[in-house]
């Protein structure tokens, strides 16, 4: 599905170069290799940028821009463009504009749907791709003695650090990390969190969250999954999650996990 949280007509290329590294790896199978190549093509500065930030992306972006050719004409050349923008929108959402993302509807979901699960009275919680916020937030005003934001996007955690301020929650402290490098000791957390971020590397990305856990904590994952996706569902079931159905607006059957950790 092509999102449109942000309108990229406007944007330089150059917009391409806020991306992380992390991001960047991402690249090779989400993006059509033909606009690719053109609008690199067309942007050695870019392209000499997506080389040298993430070096294990080399190969592929040497492949794909020796087999197809430059374009002279500016107007395909934009055109590749701001398709190759289209299909990273959410990434530069986060990087040009994460108050877009903060504002999309379907982070309007009941606080309920979290706080109902958990007791954050004085805990240490961790949230796993934090995003612009929407669990941490409910977390910290549930008076966690602490909530780490572990988000791998620099402006987003520019961005939690200062909604932490405007909303005078000083517990907040935005860290670099993601679900498979939780940047923490064993043990850490009472409570670890995560919005629709688990499922691409499933066993690794439970294990790294289990070893955060301490002893009695729990794990949710709020929402984890929708309605269609069975992958996930029957994984987490299978490993002793429980679950409960909610709307995530306006009208999406998401899905919520939680297990205490023995």
């Amino acid at each position: 599905m092509t999102l449109n949280w942000l309108d990229v007509a406007p944007l330089s290329f150059n917009a391409m170069l806020l991306l992380e590294r992390v991001q960047l790896s991402w690249l090779p199978g989400w993006l059509k290799e033909a606009e690719l190549a053109i609008a690199l093509h067309a942007n050695p500065a870019v392209r000499w940028f997506f080389e040298h930030k993430c070096p294990e992306i080399n190969d592929w972006v040497a492949d794909l821009c020796s087999r197809i050719p430059p374009v002279d004409d500016a107007a395909v050349v934009r055109c590749a463009e701001e398709a190759v923008m289209r299909s990273v929108n959410d990434l530069l959402t986060y990087a040009v504009a994460p108050e877009n993302y903060a504002a999309q509807e379907f982070l309007s979901y009941d606080d309920r749907e979290l706080l109902e699960l958990a007791d954050f009275t004085g805990k240490i919680v961790l949230d796993i791709g934090a995003g612009t916020g929407r669990l941490t937030f409910i977390a910290a005003q549930a008076r966690a003695r602490a909530v780490y934001a572990v988000e791998p996007v620099g402006n987003l955690r520019h961005y939690l650090r200062q909604q932490a301020q405007l909303r005078q929650l000083p517990a907040v402290y935005a860290v670099d990390g993601t679900i498979t490098h939780i940047p923490f000791h064993d043990q850490f957390a009472d409570i670890v969190l995560g919005g629709h971020v688990f499922g691409d590397e499933m066993d690794a990305e439970l294990a790294e969250c289990q070893r955060v856990v301490k002893p009695g904590g729990q794990i949710i994952f709020c929402p984890g999954s929708a309605r269609a996706e069975g992958k996930q569902h029957e994984y987490l079931l299978g490993h002793g999650f429980q679950y409960a159905d909610f709307i995530e607006p306006p009208a999406d059957h998401v899905r919520k996990y939680w297990k205490t950790i023995d």
